[in-house]
């Protein structure tokens, strides 16, 4: 399931196609399911207890939450921040909830999860897991900074969905209760094991659970927005003309200061960054930055380098699942960059490399191009050995 196209895997029976279509950053989409064991290779509530009780996590990698107030981590954690889970379960059994931050970094199905979503949208992705006990609510009505998908895991949360105070808001912004109310509700049901609610940034909302405990996981969109870019571009600008590192004119607080001159230097700046702004520059750097932090998930790459000596011509190979990546060539060489690395390779071997990373499943003689048979494994054994591709013994 975790090698499949995750967007569709999450989405069913909407397709991806019209998920981004219709719903991404437009609408909320709560997809019905009566499998209620949809999401079992997941998560389990045996894998929240492990990680609990025996990865020794502090605070804020585990916190609890509670609507009625009155909670602080000094109620579940030792004096160094370690989580005390003995406390911390008498809390949930009271009524508080338990939120696990950032499980991708601590249960490979949310790594792979993640992962998969990164590979598929180009955005980075967080796994955030809520345990909440029967008749309780862990947070009050708030909107968040970026989108969420909520894959209700067991049992079922109420869900009330209202306004978008605030639409898209950039990842700086942070909800306010002082200022944003919840109005009349928009969308009010109650989210079952096997279903998903997609919720896009900036609408209000709130959960609670009734007659049963809830476990639900949050996948955040991380999104790089188009304000980045501009950013970025701006940035870029500002490095190559001295124009922009001028300092704003003396006295420029007072009141008495004439903003007609200051106005028009403006006016010119916009002019310059229009007439230089490098869209592909800016546009490769966030590419860059995107890829280059992805770590490498390489579970079973122990067996991989150790049987390494028996691969042979015949032997079959497949990419490793949900790679991101980038490829750059020049007359003489094709560059691939992945896992915060690089491997760089003459170009007569760009054919072959490409198939290996994008074909599904493929025998070492089956590569194209001018490589021999003993160029063809040379080339395999060092993509097995970076762990961009996988054999299958």
């Amino acid at each position: 399931m975790l090698t499949q196209a995750m967007l569709a895997y999450l989405c069913t029976p909407i397709t991806a196609e019209e998920f981004l279509k219709d719903y991404f950053e437009k609408q909320p989409l709560l997809v019905r399911r009566e499998d209620r064991h949809y999401y079992d290779d997941l998560l389990t509530w045996g894998m929240i207890d492990k990680v609990i009780t025996t990865m020794h996590l502090s605070h804020p990698e585990i916190t609890m939450a509670d609507a009625r107030g009155g909670l602080s981590k000094e109620d579940y954690c030792y004096p160094s921040g370690l989580i005390d889970a003995g406390r911390l379960y008498q809390r949930y059994a009271d009524g508080s909830s338990i939120i696990l931050g950032n499980l991708e970094s601590h249960l490979p199905s949310m790594a792979s999860l993640c992962r998969s979503m990164e590979a598929e949208m180009s955005q980075r992705f967080q796994a955030n897991i809520y345990v909440t006990p029967p008749g309780s609510q862990g947070l009050r009505s708030h909107w968040d900074s970026h989108d969420v998908f909520v894959l209700q895991i067991s049992g079922e949360k109420h869900w009330t969905l209202y306004d978008t105070p605030v639409t898209l808001p950039f990842r700086g912004m942070r909800f306010d209760p002082a200022v944003d109310q919840a109005k009349e509700p928009t969308m009010d049901f109650t989210l079952k094991a096997g279903e998903m609610l997609y919720v896009p940034r900036g609408v209000m909302h709130d959960a609670s659970t009734e007659d049963s405990p809830s476990m639900h996981v949050t996948i955040g969109v991380l999104n790089t927005s188009w304000m980045e870019l501009v950013l970025e571009a701006v940035a870029a600008v500002g490095t190559q003309h001295a124009a922009f590192r001028q300092t704003l004119p003396p006295g420029f607080t007072h009141p008495s200061f004439d903003r007609t001159a200051a106005r028009a230097q403006f006016k010119e700046l916009l002019e310059l960054l229009t007439a230089h702004a490098d869209f592909d520059s800016a546009f490769d750097h966030l590419a860059d930055d995107l890829v280059s932090t992805r770590h490498s998930l390489l579970e079973g790459q122990l067996e991989q380098v150790t049987r390494l000596p028996e691969l042979n011509i015949g032997s079959t190979c497949s990419p490793r699942p949900a790679l991101l990546y980038r490829l750059r060539k020049d007359e003489k060489h094709i560059t691939l960059s992945c896992y915060g690395g690089n491997v760089t390779l003459p170009i007569f071997a760009a054919e072959p490399l490409e198939y290996a990373l994008v074909t599904p499943r493929y025998t070492v003689t089956d590569l194209p191009g001018d490589l021999d048979d003993d160029g063809k494994l040379v080339l395999i054994r060092r993509l097995v050995r970076e762990g961009l591709v996988r054999i299958e013994f």
